[in-house]
């Protein structure tokens, strides 16, 4: 699979990676076995980057890539954690002595003395902004706890504040055909500072994949039964802040634009490797045949412009008065 630069650090990823939330909580029960095979058939489709957070399962998904990358020690893996979410959400919370210990913490669950990628974990706005948080995190370097760091955002102002940071390699955000708003400012001012764009959510929580309905009902423990309207984190995390029903109309429009050899999931992750200056799109996949398939998404031919013009046509006609003015 084809690889791309994070420019500020040297760093390589996959232009498709992984992301592994639905490997430690949030999206239903997985067991460790089921989560060892998505990682081995990630890796056999040469996935090359693995994103999680400490977050994640209480460290469990942390703790699954360890498990699973001691087991293949011949593999090259770029692994990029998260911190910050471990306390409360509050600006003072984000210091130096904090740093280290979340730090501390995921590097015994992924068993390596320097982590390669570093992100602050959607922190409140404000943490963006800050001279000490930034200097806490070069501290962190200077020490060799962790190669370089990001940061992952929910809204493109927050991204816009740390992209003008000389240190930040990167930045996560959601970015997919129902959230297209970073194509006009964020990507551009990432290419142009030489920083890494990691696009999340990129099948908009399995709404792009064509396969639910109105009626269609989630686990208990699933965030896309329990996080609709935003009662547990930021709402723009679950179908990209697009409200259900109006998501799966949508999404049956989509499944119309695949062209032939394409799934609407294929559809939705070439447009993101399309879009100039992304590094990676990290999807999630509870099976190895997501995995798989997610991969492939990489080999697929480059989106004709018919196509390209009717995915945007249907963003503005269904999906931009939604989520334009919020993140």
């Amino acid at each position: 699979m084809d690889e791309r630069e994070f420019d500020r650090s040297g760093q390589h990823a996959s232009v498709v990676g992984l992301g592994t939330w639905q490997l430690g909580a949030d999206w239903g029960d997985v067991d460790e076995k089921d989560a060892l095979a998505v990682l081995e058939a990630a890796a056999e489709s040469g996935v090359t980057f693995f994103d999680t957070a400490d977050v994640y399962g209480d460290g469990r998904s942390e703790q699954t890539i360890a498990t699973f990358l001691r087991g293949r020690p011949d593999l090259d893996v770029f692994v990029a954690t998260k911190m910050g979410r471990r306390l409360e959400q509050l600006p003072e919370n984000y210091v130096l002595d904090n740093f280290r210990a979340w730090n501390d913490r995921s590097r015994r669950n992924l068993q390596v003395d320097r982590i390669d990628l570093v992100q602050l974990h959607c922190p409140p706005t404000p943490v963006y902004s800050s001279d000490e948080v930034y200097d806490a995190l070069d501290t962190l370097v200077e020490e060799g706890r962790i190669a370089r760091y990001g940061v992952s955002v929910e809204t493109c102002a927050e991204a816009l504040a740390a992209i003008a940071r000389p240190n930040v390699t990167s930045v996560q955000i959601i970015l997919n055909p129902f959230r297209m708003k970073p194509l006009a400012e964020v990507l551009p001012a990432a290419r142009a500072a030489g920083v890494g764009i990691i696009a999340r959510v990129p099948l908009a929580s399995g709404l792009l994949s064509g396969r639910y309905t109105e009626d269609t009902v989630f686990a208990a423990n699933d965030h896309r039964t329990y996080n609709r309207h935003g009662e547990a984190f930021d709402q723009g995390e679950t179908f990209s802040g697009v409200d259900y029903a109006t998501g799966v109309r949508a999404a049956a429009e989509f499944t119309g634009l695949a062209p032939g050899g394409y799934t609407p999931a294929q559809l939705a992750l070439r447009w993101i490797i399309d879009q100039p200056g992304v590094t990676t799109v990290i999807p999630g996949a509870r099976t190895p045949e997501q995995a798989r398939a997610n991969a492939a998404a990489a080999e697929l031919p480059a989106l004709d412009t018919p196509t390209l013009t009717a995915i945007r046509e249907l963003y503005d006609r269904r999906i931009k008065e939604q989520v334009e003015n919020r993140w």
